[in-house]
């Protein structure tokens, strides 16, 4: 595992990125440390093994690398150090995007009922939150416990 001080031996940080203060086999000074991932994210080798660049800037900055390091905005290759946060891996979660046809976290269409579900996932337990009538009823409800029960990593519904 790399060390803070390792790390900016090799690279000074930049707007979000990490450039190379020296040479190595894959690298030249000056080079931007990376490659990008089919998930977007960029990644690269030091010393023969392989970071994500998110975590290295994270180690940079705060001098630890933690266990999970969170994209405030969900953007995989921001990884200006303001949009960096230590998370768990429920947190982490929590920050995800919507998915699914209604496109808003915890809201689904129910076929047998004809009606909008909204749910939460807390503690590895669904909670079921009501059916709702009207999409912005399910939205509105799903929201409110989305925002008191995962605070700061609480998404929006299309962010």
């Amino acid at each position: 595992m790399i060390t803070q001080s390792e790390l900016k031996l090799l690279f000074d940080y930049v707007d979000g990125k990490l450039i190379a203060k020296t040479n190595s086999n894959t690298r030249k000074i000056g080079q931007t440390f990376c490659s990008i991932t089919e998930k977007g994210y960029l990644k690269g080798s030091v010393n023969g093994k392989f970071y994500k660049a998110h975590r290295l800037i994270f180690l940079y900055h705060h001098g630890y690398m933690p266990p999970q390091v969170d994209h405030i905005d969900g953007n995989p290759a921001n990884n200006l150090i303001k949009n960096l946060r230590e998370a768990t891996s429920a947190q982490n979660n929590q920050n995800r995007k919507a998915t699914g046809a209604s496109n808003i976290k915890g809201v689904y269409w129910h076929k047998k009922s004809e009606k909008w579900l909204a749910s939460i996932y807390v503690n590895k337990k669904n909670i079921h939150l009501g059916s709702f009538e009207k999409i912005d009823d399910a939205a509105l409800v799903a929201t409110q416990a989305r925002k008191k029960l995962h605070g700061e990593f609480a998404r929006g519904n299309h962010d």
